[in-house]
């Protein structure tokens, strides 16, 4: 394909063309400010992680850590390292490899969150049964099943899309899928992932054309599902009505007692935060504060500055992942369009949930910060889904300087 100049500059339409033939576009084959960005985000994770984790030793409950300040920072390290390089290889293989194993890979995964509720084989930490012990590290396939969603609720849409407009033929099928799914995940039980999984594939249903009138109705019917769970679990119930008041006598120590540190924190950080490494609250105080709670720690020790920052950055990815879905549709590659989007549905939603949490806007829920949380299941699978954007990104250079796949 040549791209026509209609301007001539001492000569004909005919010499710019073969021109333009002869000297091969200099567009970058990859996105390299997507690269850098999420980069900058894991390294700015692990310094956190390690500055939130360097007490934990000191713990009677990680005693068996006595004197490795620095055993959280090695791991995460090792952690980035695997899924950099597990990123590569993604990156390698084509989106219609992906589309075409979509369907297999979201039964394999449905097994493997099966697996986690067998006795003995399913790890259990914090009363929860959540991960499959692969010695290295521990494997979470709640965090596959993100990836997954994303791959299947994209094929299903694009499969479907003569039926987008229909209950039973649009939104049943993948229904019934996402109600395995949420069963599998509420016997572990994790609130939080399913909540992210039912995010994803219903905005993809949207993108994809579903009837706006069903979606609105099946939106009530979800708001209504969810609020039930809550109201039958007694702890969950107490977790929501401490949040709704966490400064009550009896709720700051008890149910509200993470929301009530979290928000001491950011409290303390006031504009400029107190120094990285100063915090108070994550010396015992603030449970979970190298996970699920590693933001809190940023807004003590780096202020309202460095909480911007970061809300910044994940604004610039997931915007970046709604641009190259959208470049991708134009050039009619709607299961890679549709994917690219799902994966930016997919990060800011957990970065909602989690960032509203530890700001006390939505009710105390386990849930990491993308890229930046302690974690080998999660960094590793986020990357998984950023390589395929990438990947969808880079198909898109290619197609536009009219190359083929």
């Amino acid at each position: 394909m040549a791209f026509q100049i209609p301007f001539k500059f001492g000569g004909s339409s005919s010499d710019a063309t073969i021109a333009t033939r002869a000297r091969p576009s200099r567009m970058m084959e990859y996105d390299q400010p997507l690269v850098w960005v999420v980069l900058l985000l894991m390294l700015f994770g692990m310094v956190m992680v390690y500055s939130a984790s360097i007490a934990l030793p000191d713990s009677p409950k990680f005693a068996y850590l006595a004197g490795k300040n620095n055993y959280f920072l090695v791991r995460q390290a090792m952690f980035i390292v695997i899924s950099m390089v597990t990123g590569l290889f993604v990156f390698r293989i084509p989106v219609a490899t992906w589309q075409r194993f979509a369907p297999l890979m979201f039964v394999a995964t449905l097994v493997l969150l099966a697996l986690v509720l067998i006795p003995g084989v399913g790890v259990v930490v914090n009363g929860a049964r959540r991960w499959l012990s692969l010695k290295i590290f521990n494997l979470q396939p709640s965090e596959i099943m993100k990836v997954v969603s994303v791959l299947y609720a994209a094929d299903f849409t694009v499969r479907k899309q003569q039926y987008m407009h229909k209950l039973t033929k649009g939104f049943m099928p993948m229904a019934a899928a996402m109600a395995l799914v949420g069963a599998l995940l509420m016997l572990e039980p994790d609130l939080g992932a399913f909540g992210v999984v039912v995010c994803i594939s219903m905005g993809i249903l949207f993108l994809g054309g579903f009837n706006m009138i069903w979606f609105g109705g099946i939106g009530a019917v979800l708001v209504l599902v969810f609020s039930t769970i809550i109201a039958l679990s007694p702890f969950r119930r107490a977790r929501m009505f401490a949040y709704m008041n966490p400064w009550e006598e009896g709720n700051a120590l008890d149910k509200a007692y993470q929301l009530t540190h979290s928000l001491i924190a950011f409290g303390r950080g006031e504009f400029f935060g107190v120094g990285l490494g100063g915090s108070v609250e994550k010396l015992h105080y603030l449970p979970e504060a190298h996970t699920d709670f590693i933001m809190a720690v940023i807004g003590e020790e780096l202020g309202l500055v460095g909480v911007l920052v970061v809300i910044g950055l994940f604004y610039w990815l997931v915007k970046r992942a709604f641009d190259i879905g959208r470049q991708a549709i134009a050039l009619e590659q709607h299961f890679a369009g549709l994917t690219a989007k799902g994966i930016g549905i997919w990060i800011g939603v957990q970065v909602f949930i989690n960032m509203g949490v530890n700001l006390g806007l939505l009710p105390t829920k386990g849930l990491t910060l993308p890229l930046m949380s302690y974690g080998g299941s999660g960094v590793l699978f986020n990357c998984v889904g950023l390589a395929i954007l990438l990947r969808i990104d880079y198909e898109n250079r290619v197609r536009m300087r009219g190359g083929r796949q």
